[in-house]
Formats: C-alpha cells, structure tokens, sequence
C-alpha cells in the first residue's frame, strides 16, 4: 500500500510541475476573423472563452460591434473586456474576468494610453498571471506590440516614438512593416543606434506564434504578407524573413 501511494504522489508531483506552454500570438494589424480562428485552435478546446480587450480605442462600441460581427459564426464564446466601467454595475475584478479566460486579444489603437490604464488598474499584473497559467495572449499593431518589450509607436503627436511594452516577449516589435513607409527604416535605425533590441517585425496580415517566449511559427493570410527577424551585427541591419504558413 505504502509503494503504491508513493508512486500516486510521485505521478502528481510531476504532473503539477509540468511546465505550462506559454503562448502568445501575435500579428501586424488588425483583427480579422482568420486570426481569431487561429488563436482558437491553440487553446485546444472546443468552445474556448476569448476576451476581447478594447482599451487602445477607449472601448469604442464600433470596434467592439465589430469583433461580435467576426465571431458571430465561429465556434467561441466571444467576450469584452471593457476599463470603461463603474463598481456599481461590474461586480468582477479584472483579474477574475481574466483568468477565466481560454485566449485573451488586444485590439489595435493608442498604445501609449492603452498601457497606461492598464497600468493603472493593474490589468497587466493580471495578463501576467494569465499568461504564466496558459491562457492565450494574442493581438495585433497596439495589441501586438504591448508584448514585446518596445518599438515604435503612433500614440504621441508628430511622429513615431519608441514605447516601452509589457516585456513578455523579450524582443522589439514593428507592426504594419511594410504597409506604413516610415515604420521599417525607423525600425532598423532604432536598432542600429542601440534604441531598442534586435526584435521581429511583422506585415498586417502576418503573424508568429511565441512558445515559452521563443518563436515557433509564421503564419500570414496570404501570399504576398510576412513576418521577419530583424537583427544588428557588426554595425550593419539583417532582415530574416520567416517561412510562413497560409491560413484562412
């Protein structure tokens, strides 16, 4: 009796310090029905609870419409996220919202102000905790971006500025690589001078899979789009473009 209720607590003790697969998916521009599909694949189950967060376009109900209006027939129980709220009415903290998660995406917008609130109402300790449990993070331009631990942003007036991410993909990050013309030359420049890290960068419609912090797989929606490591050696700017998978 004694062997066999030790090799029982033996069995748990190494099921419970498996090691959780941290997955973050992230793309270069908006949210398309495509991505969403994709992120829901890699929860493994088959109905998974996806949260939407809105913050980088102040919860804006048009965005918001527009997420139900691409998830109306896929096979997911599709939430929101608001910040937007009042303890009258929202019972839930973030945290718990959160972490009764399957996948969580973050919306395009202001990046700069979407941190920000986060920080403020500590949403991102949150998504640090739902991350590191296996809950799906996901996103794409101020959704991606938020990520990585900086790149270039749009938020401030003038011009692109560097802002610095939440750093759970310790790399840079570039959305919109190629659709917007400063943002690659921008990019490599940054990197060159030492102003932010050797990082991946990635086109609208194309994204890359993170496992445990490391890349696994590209993938775009079409043939023309793509994802690329972006890298200083030697004083010169490497641009490595990743083979990627078509989905649909």
């Amino acid at each position: 009796m004694n062997k066999i209720l030790t090799l029982i607590f033996i069995f748990f003790y190494f099921i419970s310090n498996a090691q959780i697969e941290q997955k973050a998916f992230v793309y270069g521009g908006q949210v398309t029905k495509a991505f969403i599909k994709y992120t829901a694949e890699l929860t493994n189950k088959k109905k998974p609870k996806i949260c939407f967060i809105p913050t980088a376009t102040a919860d804006s109900q048009r965005y918001i419409n527009y997420w139900y209006e691409l998830c109306s027939d896929l096979n997911i129980e599709p939430k929101v996220m608001k910040v937007w709220i009042n303890s009258s009415t929202q019972k839930k903290s973030f945290e718990e919202i959160l972490l009764n998660m399957d996948a969580i995406i973050v919306g395009g917008g202001n990046t700069l102000n979407m941190l920000a609130i986060w920080k403020a109402q500590k949403i991102d300790l949150a998504l640090k905790k739902a991350y590191e449990k296996g809950i799906i993070i996901a996103g794409g331009s101020a959704g991606s971006l938020c990520w990585f631990n900086a790149g270039t942003t749009d938020s401030r007036p003038k011009e692109l500025t560097i802002v610095k991410g939440l750093s759970f993909l310790d790399y840079s990050h570039c959305p919109h690589y190629h659709s917007e013309k400063s943002r690659k030359p921008l990019y490599h420049k940054n990197i060159l001078e030492k102003k932010l890290t050797n990082g991946y960068a990635c086109d609208d419609k194309s994204g890359i899979l993170f496992i445990n912090g490391k890349p696994k797989r590209s993938v775009s929606l079409d043939t023309e789009s793509f994802s690329y490591y972006v890298y200083e050696k030697d004083g010169q700017i490497f641009e490595e473009k990743l083979t990627s998978e078509i989905i649909k």
